[in-house]
Formats: structure tokens, C-alpha cells, sequence
């Protein structure tokens, strides 16, 4: 098949490095890039700073009439919820400590899986997330599963939360990702969880631009 038309979902616990490496390889191979992840925590802000709690038909209201979107900027990737750019807001702790709760309301990932079928349904697309090859994209052409250390992901998300300007403790940090990891393969919809014809990529100790080449190299095979 031509590389233009490739599905590629990249799934994997957070901080894994899954948006970082889709990223790169939609820009090397020109494909459309799908952040899942920004989706789900753009739903939990709306829920977070309209004190909703778990009302799912509030919030999918709320995503209706405030619909999320993607943007570009010489900084990367904007999102926006309606015209409210968002980007930074929904990386904030209390966001990322309430996402894998909103994640696994059953109407909220119904309505957001179905957004990102849409998106995918013409192919060319990298996307990552958690559920990417088990349930939004299972027919993708390629499928990767990312792994690493809680103590390294813990590492990758305190250096960016650092950069970003958000205070962090990083033994808590460890905590919260174990937590995290916990909560996500868990849930009742959706776990996170290995596709059985996806291959695993243990990132621990391993560059970026290594795991890059490593997942081009199977695009081009496929």
C-alpha cells in the first residue's frame, strides 16, 4: 500500500513517549496526526471548570456546542474547545490527574471514539492513545504498543512539566503515573491494553529518534 494511505495507531501507558514519536512520524511521512490523549483532556477541563463531575450528557452537551479542535503554531500543536484555546490549561496537574476518570465514562468515549473514526476514515493518519488498535482503529495497517519505566515516564513528565512552568513533586509524580497506569488498564471500557498483532517497543533507555526510526522502518514494510 502507499505510505500516504497508512493507519498507524501508537498506544501505551503516559509518558510512554506515544505522542512525541507520532508526531515526528506524521511530519517525516506527511500524514495527518491525531493527539487522542488532548481530546480526553480537553473533555475533562469542560468538566473540571464546569464543576460536572460525571454527568456525561452535560458534558457531551457542553463538547457539542464547544466542539474540540486542532491548530498549529511555531510551537506546535493548539487545541481549542469551540474558539477557547486550550493547550496549556488541559496540560495543568488537576486536569491530568482527572482524565483517567472522565476517560472511562462509557457515553464519553463512545462520542469521542466516534470523532476519531471520522477523522481516520480516509486513512493517512498516525494517532495514539490507549485504545487506539483494540478499539478505535483495530484494522490499522500498523500497530505499535510503547512501554517504559515508571521511573523514566516519571522523569519525561516532570522535565516537561519543568519547561511548561507547572510545579511538580516528582515522587508524587511516580505515584500519580503508577496510579494512572492502574486506573487506565483497569477500567471496564476500553483498558488499556496490547493489541495481539501489535509490536511492543520498550523505550526505556532508548532516544526518540531511535524509536522513530524503529517504527518507520515497519511502516515501510507494511
Amino acid at each position: 500500500m502507499n505510505l500516504k494511505d497508512i493507519r498507524i495507531a501508537i498506544d501505551g501507558p503516559a509518558s510512554s513517549g506515544k505522542s512525541t514519536v507520532a508526531k515526528l512520524i506524521a511530519k517525516d511521512f506527511d500524514l495527518i496526526y491525531l493527539d487522542t490523549g488532548a481530546m480526553y483532556r480537553a473533555a475533562t477541563y469542560i468538566a473540571l471548570s464546569n464543576n460536572l463531575g460525571d454527568d456525561a450528557a452535560q458534558l457531551i452537551a457542553l463538547l457539542k456546542e464547544n466542539p474540540i479542535s486542532f491548530g498549529t503554531s511555531s510551537e506546535g500543536q493548539l487545541v481549542y474547545t469551540g474558539e477557547v484555546d486550550v493547550t496549556h490549561a488541559i496540560r495543568q496537574n488537576d486536569v491530568t490527574n482527572a482524565v483517567s476518570g472522565i476517560s472511562a465514562i462509557p457515553e464519553i468515549r463512545e462520542y469521542l471514539v466516534d470523532a476519531q473514526r471520522q477523522i481516520a476514515s480516509h486513512g493517512g493518519i498516525v494517532m495514539d492513545g490507549r485504545d487506539i488498535g483494540t478499539v478505535v482503529l483495530p484494522d490499522a495497517e500498523l500497530k505499535i504498543f510503547l512501554v517504559a519505566s515508571v521511573e523514566e515516564r516519571a522523569e519525561r513528565r516532570f522535565k516537561e512539566n519543568l519547561q511548561k512552568g507547572i510545579e511538580t513533586d516528582f515522587e508524587q509524580l511516580k505515584v500519580e503515573i503508577a496510579e494512572r497506569d492502574r486506573k487506565d488498564s483497569t477500567r471496564q471500557v476500553s483498558p488499556l491494553k496490547q493489541a495481539d498483532d501489535a509490536i511492543l517497543l520498550d523505550t526505556t533507555g532508548i532516544g526518540i529518534a531511535a524509536v522513530v526510526a524503529k517504527i518507520e522502518s515497519y511502516a515501510k514494510e507494511v
